[in-house]
């Protein structure tokens, strides 16, 4: 079943975004995905963990779960997403039976409650793009077994983010011609600044994928087609789940800004209290 929030008008090619980026993906960057899953979970091993990834885009952190050891549930909304990390499972993790691949929304209750529950449910920079942000994260947070954890990363809200939401749902929306000639300005006034700043920009672009996962062009695209678009901040996030049950084992350290370059992601860790219903 899918909802009306799921297929909104000028919604964003998430998975051709993922495809691009998937022919990019090397052992020395899955390795770096495992490291940034063992240090955010705090464990250097998954071994016979039950781990769900909600929006699994191209399939990387679900393969750096799979490699530490968890049985891997991922779903995308997004066909070309699931083909995605279908391409992934198969080039890097083939014949495996422990790492399962399928469509499905996390609007979809229905869909949710016949996966059971999770030692780890994962959603990284998706629950923002449904169209539904606070359900999406109240039907991710019920998949969570007692003393699982809840690992999100949501969009933190600026003074911006008006101008971000109009933008994106041009961009999302606008030939491909159209969208070179706003990205190629965009990243051309990032890089400028990261220069002002004193760092160097060809080192800033060579080592994204380092902190984001993702190359420097896959996620300045993302961030300027990334539409449906949400945020928040802590205060709401933490009161939210606190009262669904969850106890916050990492909290954002950034604050909000202006966003005049866009906003980041606040990385949440949640542990859900044993005997919590």
């Amino acid at each position: 079943m899918t909802t009306t929030t799921d297929v909104a008008a000028g919604r964003f090619s998430f998975g051709a975004n993922w495809s691009d980026y998937a022919d990019r993906i090397t052992d020395a960057r899955i390795a770096e995905a495992e490291q940034s899953l063992g240090e955010l979970l705090g464990r250097p091993r998954l071994d016979g963990l039950r781990f769900l990834d909600i929006g699994c885009g191209s399939g990387l952190f679900s393969l750096a779960a799979r490699r530490l050891g968890a049985n891997v549930h991922s779903f995308d909304f997004d066909h070309e997403s699931v083909a995605c990390s279908r391409h992934v499972r198969d080039k890097f993790w083939p014949s495996d039976s422990g790492w399962t691949i399928e469509p499905g929304s996390v609007l979809d209750r229905r869909y949710l409650e016949g996966l059971g529950q999770f030692d780890v449910v994962y959603a990284w920079g998706v629950l923002h793009h449904t169209g539904d942000m606070w359900t999406a994260i109240d039907n991710a947070s019920q998949r969570v077994a007692p003393g699982g954890s809840l690992v999100i990363a949501l969009y933190r809200r600026t003074r911006t983010c008006g101008f971000w939401t109009a933008e994106k749902r041009f961009y999302a929306s606008a030939s491909p011609i159209i969208q070179a000639a706003i990205r190629i300005p965009y990243q051309a006034a990032y890089l400028l600044r990261i220069a002002l700043s004193g760092k160097n920009p060809a080192a800033f672009v060579r080592d994204y994928s380092c902190n984001r996962g993702m190359t420097f062009r896959n996620d300045t695209h993302d961030w300027l087609g990334g539409y449906p678009y949400e945020s928040t901040t802590p205060e709401e996030v933490v009161p939210f789940l606190t009262a669904r049950g969850f106890k916050s084992e990492r909290l954002p350290t950034l604050g909000a800004g202006w966003g005049f370059f866009g906003t980041h992601c606040d990385e949440y860790v949640f542990r859900r209290r044993r005997g919590s219903a």
